[in-house]
């Protein structure tokens, strides 16, 4: 199983970018950013927040082995023409270490905050299949036309191509279990289960699995992540724990979230943990 480190937005970039170079120095996976512009939770909402396509640039640039990616892009803010060439950008920067993140979109405050329509579950799902279609085909067809409901295109370009190929592994976050995941088995490369415990782990999973049967894709084609958080304890075996039981279960990556204020210093012992465990692989 490999390991990542989820940053927050909310801190110094100086801050993201030690944390950045330190989990690389010390054999994790990737680096992940949450796409939001503002915090979530019954205090205060006033944190603040960098833009995270601007810092998984930045990291691309300055941190040269590890993956790059979006955990994940809200797409009632992102339209998939410009997220397109956002990720296809961030993917020459990186060498083609990007990894495309996205999901439907669910965080009410911040719709409400900048005046975005979050819509209904319904709306936005339908609005969701349209943009994977967009998304997929902009990153690695030569042209694209589309007419839906929501996204209109007509000889649509996305050049240079990155250099992975077809495109960057996409990534889709959610677990719902008729849509989300069924979108998931026709256009991701990657399943990042939103945290749980492993036996609602297994649960999405074989749906997942189910749904790719329907469309007669092997689901090992799709890795499977999820969320394990470092709470502000700093219980190190309690992450190499939770981590293990959702191994046994089969997932592939555990995406370590790491709560602000960011400091590099919680990465060498975590990363001690883990490595004992006989976990850390990458």
């Amino acid at each position: 199983m490999l390991f990542s480190v989820w940053i927050s937005a909310a801190g110094p970039w100086d801050d993201a970018l030690a944390v950045g170079r330190h989990a690389e120095a010390t054999g994790w996976d990737g680096l992940w950013l949450a796409d939001h512009f503002m915090n979530n939770g019954d205090g205060p909402n006033d944190a603040p927040n960098h833009e995270a396509f601007a810092l998984l640039a930045g990291l691309a640039a300055a941190v040269p082995r590890v993956r790059i990616g979006s955990l994940v892009a809200g797409n009632t803010y992102r339209h998939p023409a410009v997220l397109a060439k956002t990720a296809t950008t961030i993917d020459h920067i990186s060498g083609g270490r990007m990894v495309l993140g996205i999901g439907a979109g669910w965080q009410v405050n911040e719709h409400e905050a900048y005046g975005i329509p979050l819509g209904t579950v319904r709306e936005r799902m339908a609005w969701f299949e349209e943009a994977c279609q967009v998304l997929t085909s902009l990153l690695s067809q030569e042209t694209t036309t589309f007419d839906g409901s929501y996204y209109q295109l007509k000889d649509a370009r996305n050049e240079p191509k990155g250099p992975q190929q077809p495109h960057p592994p996409i990534c889709i976050g959610g677990s719902g279990e008729k849509r989300t995941l069924r979108i998931t088995a026709k256009y991701a490369d990657h399943w990042n289960f939103v945290g749980g415990p492993p036996e609602e782990f297994a649960r999405k999973r074989d749906v997942l699995a189910s749904h790719c049967a329907d469309l007669g894709r092997d689901p090992k084609e799709i890795m499977l992540s999820s969320h394990v958080r470092l709470g502000a304890d700093r219980d190190y075996a309690k992450v190499v724990d939770e981590a293990a039981a959702l191994g046994a279960e089969g997932l592939d990556l555990a995406i370590i979230y790491l709560p602000p204020p960011l400091d590099p210093a919680v990465l060498e012992p975590l990363a001690e943990a883990i490595r004992d465990s006989g976990q850390l692989t990458a």
